[in-house]
């Protein structure tokens, strides 16, 4: 598959699942825009690590949960031909203990963000008549977590949206699906003891964790000609835990 001449904007592309989609993307020849909202050296370490595998990349940093911020960001891109959603934060504690701000805080960036960056996007897809937008969402959005009341809502609205986009803009030449991962071992669940790591395992059918290069191979699979006919659909990697 080859997305040679294609632009892709990966948001929260800096680190982990993001990185990972980066450098899959750029190795099928899209030039990658990798935006980040903190930790510069981390994206600075993506583009390094695309040039360094032969590919093009650029840095483009602007927090998704400001719609003033994303609207200049687009305009400064260009054309997109590949948007993925893939920014998102948590701020976990039990709904009884939740603060307003917590709750507000989730959805902004993980939902309203993936909105205000794919309706920007898609300005310039539907001139082109071609694109792709993915959305990563969770396994957590399907089976639901204690204390994650707020990611749990974000992620599954993620899902809804996709299926509603789906069907404005499948006459446009546009496909927007979902990638819902499961426990991926990314930086955050290193640092979970080895007790937790086990239990985690226990509760997954294949018996361990996913890779970050796991989740990045249905990314690409969704931006490439492969799945050119598959839209509104949330492609599930997670080892068999949620079915």
């Amino acid at each position: 598959m080859s997305l040679e001449g294609k632009v892709a904007l990966v948001t929260g592309g800096s680190r982990g699942i993001g990185r990972a989609i980066c450098l899959r993307l750029s190795k099928m020849g899209a030039k990658v825009y990798v935006n980040y909202v903190s930790r510069p050296e981390a994206a600075e370490e993506t583009k390094k690590l695309i040039e360094e595998q032969g590919g093009t990349a650029e840095i483009i940093a602007f927090d998704v949960a400001d719609t003033d911020a994303v609207q200049a960001a687009l305009k400064e891109i260009g054309s997109v031909d590949i948007l993925v959603n893939n920014a998102g934060i948590t701020r976990d504690g039990l709904m009884a203990r939740m603060k307003e701000s917590d709750w507000d805080d989730v959805m902004n960036t993980n939902l309203k963000g993936a909105f205000t960056c794919a309706k920007a996007a898609a300005r310039s897809m539907m001139k082109n008549r071609w694109g792709r937008i993915i959305n990563i969402t969770s396994v957590i959005g399907f089976a639901g977590n204690a204390g994650q009341a707020n990611y749990a809502a974000a992620k599954a609205g993620l899902v809804g949206f996709t299926k509603a986009m789906a069907r404005e803009y499948a006459s446009r030449g546009i496909t927007v699906n979902g990638v819902a991962p499961g426990y991926i071992v990314t930086e955050m669940t290193e640092k979970l003891p080895v007790e937790v790591q086990e239990t985690i395992k226990s509760e997954i059918p294949m018996a361990s964790l996913g890779s970050v290069e796991d989740v990045a191979g249905a990314v690409a699979y969704l931006a490439g000609d492969d799945g050119r006919y598959v839209t509104g659909q949330t492609l599930h990697v997670n080892g068999g835990m949620y079915m």
